[in-house]
């Protein structure tokens, strides 16, 4: 992969604006519907006034879109609004979406947000001793592991599905301890286990949510499945387990 900025010292000269955006093409799975939220919690950027404010970003891109943004080059962007000033937060969302939606080919949506929806309900198959899920339930699997194929540096997350049919928790925790010491981007690790899920049971209604630990202020937290509501929100974990 031959990416402008990633694993490459880059001047902080400002403001570089668009030409600083790497995309990629996505690898398309064939999975139907599904989106990757984006969460940047150091977003800074100036009122009105000529003063600063730091707030949550969220921009949230289709999965099926044919390109995303390289992390670091997203980052890199979004740290030049710092000194950046803007009437309105909307002017500034509306800004930022227009600009990577120019790279990525794709409608997006970009937002602020104040709270995060609350975690829902959910049995925690690390600790359970049922054999089987119940039918139309929610798991989560705590301390989810794979490595970054760019940097091989270690991911974390936790692992969210919801399944319209039993589900073999021994399997199931088996299935998804065999990342630990695999390389692959948040995107494919989703799309793989939502694809292996649905092979293995044949799913009517199946979602898989990677809720994955940040990273130099930013989350990526990929969401698939076969309806086209989605079921997963923007939440954030109330608790360590």
């Amino acid at each position: 992969m031959t990416t402008k900025v990633l694993g490459k010292n880059i001047s902080y000269s400002s403001p570089r604006g668009l030409k600083i955006l790497d995309k990629i093409e996505r690898n398309q799975s064939g999975v139907k519907y599904g989106v990757d939220i984006w969460n940047i919690y150091d977003f800074l950027f100036r009122d009105k006034n000529n003063l600063p404010k730091l707030k949550v970003l969220e921009i949230s891109i289709p999965s099926t879109s044919k390109y995303i943004v390289e992390s670091k080059s997203m980052k890199l962007y979004l740290n030049d609004f710092y000194n950046m000033s803007f009437n309105k937060d909307s002017l500034l969302a509306a800004r930022i979406k227009k600009d990577i939606e120019k790279i990525i080919k794709s409608d997006i949506k970009v937002r602020f947000i104040n709270n995060f929806d609350q975690e829902p309900s959910h049995l925690v198959i690390n600790s359970t001793t049922l054999v089987k899920s119940k039918s139309d339930s929610l798991l989560k699997f705590n301390g989810f592991r794979s490595i970054c194929p760019v940097t091989s540096q270690p991911d974390f997350a936790n692992i969210y599905i919801y399944s319209d049919k039993q589900l073999s928790i021994n399997w199931l925790r088996k299935y998804l301890m065999s990342y630990q010491d695999q390389g692959d981007f948040h995107e494919q690790c989703i799309e793989a286990i939502y694809k292996d899920i649905y092979n293995e049971y044949k799913c009517a209604h199946l979602e898989v949510c990677g809720r994955f630990q940040r990273r130099g202020g930013i989350d990526i937290n990929p969401i698939r499945g076969n309806k086209n509501k989605i079921l997963f929100k923007n939440f954030k974990i109330g608790r360590a387990v």
